[in-house]
């Protein structure tokens, strides 16, 4: 229960970059859980009882934690500053956080920059696509389909195809590089996962939803998506939409219009 207070604290405010809800997450994940296996004598229920919740506490703690991360990208998602402090205390949290906030972190990034492959994002989750905790990698080549979503951007797909060189026996990890390849070139470069429009004016509740869905399964990657519930991923379909733009006359006819093509100034 605690997670969802969290997941909905983070959602209430998606979007925002408001700096205090950020530093209560950041709180929640200086926090150690630990489950521990305590010797109960048979016969006594009430050891039993307590120590079942413990380790309840202890998972709760873990899972408040690993969507606290999730948050944080969902916060600062809206602007350039507040995603690249966020990025900054992603680094921190890969470096010293528990093993349960390494595995939340390459998707954290994957909500952060959406369809946007910026290249210190890029390399840091090539680093975690061979992370010796499988969960990790498995998270991180997920994530790199998402970063680079309907961008065909060619120095993610090679990374991909070298990624499935390396994998080539590992079944499990060779279907997430299958998957990140798919979502690379996504409507062969004409559809996106990008929750904004207008230079980030814009945000689509729907499309953060549906990113959300797909990350929050990935949460527990072994158990949902290589276990029986992969159908999870059809969450991003809700998040995709056109890159391109036809215009058409009152008669449906194509009509060639003038449009300036660029990145946005600002006035």
């Amino acid at each position: 229960s605690s997670g969802i207070n969290a997941e909905y604290g983070a959602l209430g405010q998606a979007g925002t970059g408001d700096v205090l809800k950020i530093q209560k997450m950041l709180h929640l994940c200086s926090e150690h859980h630990e489950i521990t296996k305590e010797e109960v004598k048979k016969g006594d229920k009430a050891a039993k009882a307590e120590a079942d919740a413990k380790k309840l506490e202890a998972e709760s703690g873990i899972a408040q934690q690993m969507v606290a991360v999730i948050g944080i990208a969902l916060i600062a998602m809206a602007e350039e500053l507040g995603a690249e402090m966020a990025l900054r205390s992603y680094s921190n949290l890969l470096r010293y956080g528990e093993p349960s906030i390494r595995r939340a972190v390459p998707l954290a990034l994957a909500i952060l920059s959406a369809s946007n492959p910026k290249l210190d994002i890029i390399d840091t989750l090539s680093k975690l696509s061979h992370d010796s905790d499988s969960e990790v990698a498995h998270n991180a080549i997920f994530a790199m389909g998402i970063v680079g979503s309907g961008t065909n951007n060619a120095r993610l797909a090679n990374m991909l195809r070298l990624l499935a060189q390396y994998y080539h026996k590992d079944a499990n990890n060779l279907f997430m590089v299958r998957l990140a390849q798919g979502l690379v070139h996504l409507g062969k470069g004409t559809l996106t996962l990008s929750p904004y429009h207008s230079d980030k004016m814009l945000m689509s509740r729907v499309a953060v939803g549906g990113l959300l869905g797909a990350v929050i399964a990935f949460m527990d990657v072994n158990t949902l998506i290589l276990g029986k519930s992969h159908y999870m991923l059809y969450h991003l379909v809700s998040a995709i939409q056109p890159r391109m733009l036809v215009t058409f006359n009152e008669d449906l006819k194509p009509l060639p219009v003038p449009v300036r093509v660029g990145q946005a100034v600002d006035v």
